[in-house]
């Protein structure tokens, strides 16, 4: 489901006339919907290390070198270089400063700092995407901007949580007459996409969802 497709499922639950085309949304609560949509979206993505999000890529550390640009897009979980797995320091100014760990890596802004080195290595990196949605091709993107962009929460989950968590953040009024209807929807959106991405039976993630 796309995200006009996503857009007209929000329209119709709202009781508001439903659009042919991405034009056609020029009103004040086609542009709050467009927005909530994304924000909803990104919010619960990122509540959590979904399996869905997981991403790899490759790295090169030249010889000699402290700091490199950082070109993973989204939060780190693993890097392995010479089938060592490195672990995370915070202790940036030890690495700027000649004094880093071996086997371990820190970070600042957008750099990755790692100890000197008189060999090159390269990287594998597992991480979690920044990234919320896909556009017709299949390239990521971080919100949705075009009708035939989707989402990357997999579908049937998708519909239900994005179209009863937009509704929930436009109305957010408890006392609306659909709202709890709209509140038991999106939870059980939710545990139906935990229960299915979750490699773990006692992996627990859960979403807040803020009123605005």
């Amino acid at each position: 489901m796309n995200y006009l497709e996503i857009i007209n499922k929000c329209l119709l639950e709202l009781n508001y006339r439903q659009v042919n085309s991405f034009n056609e949304l020029v009103k004040n609560d086609h542009r709050r919907i467009k927005t909530i949509l994304n924000i909803v979206n990104r919010e619960v993505c990122s509540a959590h290390n979904w399996n869905f999000l997981l991403r790899k890529s490759e790295i090169t550390i030249p010889a000699d070198t402290v700091e490199i640009d950082n070109s993973v897009n989204g939060r780190i979980l693993c890097l392995i270089a010479d089938d060592e797995k490195y672990e995370y320091s915070d202790d940036a100014e030890s690495f700027l400063t000649g004094g880093g760990i071996e086997h371990a890596y820190s970070q600042y802004s957008d750099k990755l700092l790692f100890a000197k080195s008189d060999n090159e290595r390269t990287a594998q990196v597992l991480y979690y995407t920044k990234n919320c949605a896909v556009d017709i091709n299949g390239n990521e993107k971080a919100e949705m901007t075009s009708a035939t962009d989707s989402p990357i929460i997999p579908m049937p989950f998708a519909e239900q949580i994005l179209t009863y968590g937009t509704c929930l953040r436009l109305k957010a009024n408890p006392s609306y007459i659909r709202f709890s209807y709209w509140m038991s929807m999106y939870k059980e959106a939710l545990a139906n996409l935990r229960y299915t991405s979750s490699a773990d039976a006692c992996d627990a993630p859960f979403v807040r969802l803020f009123r605005q």
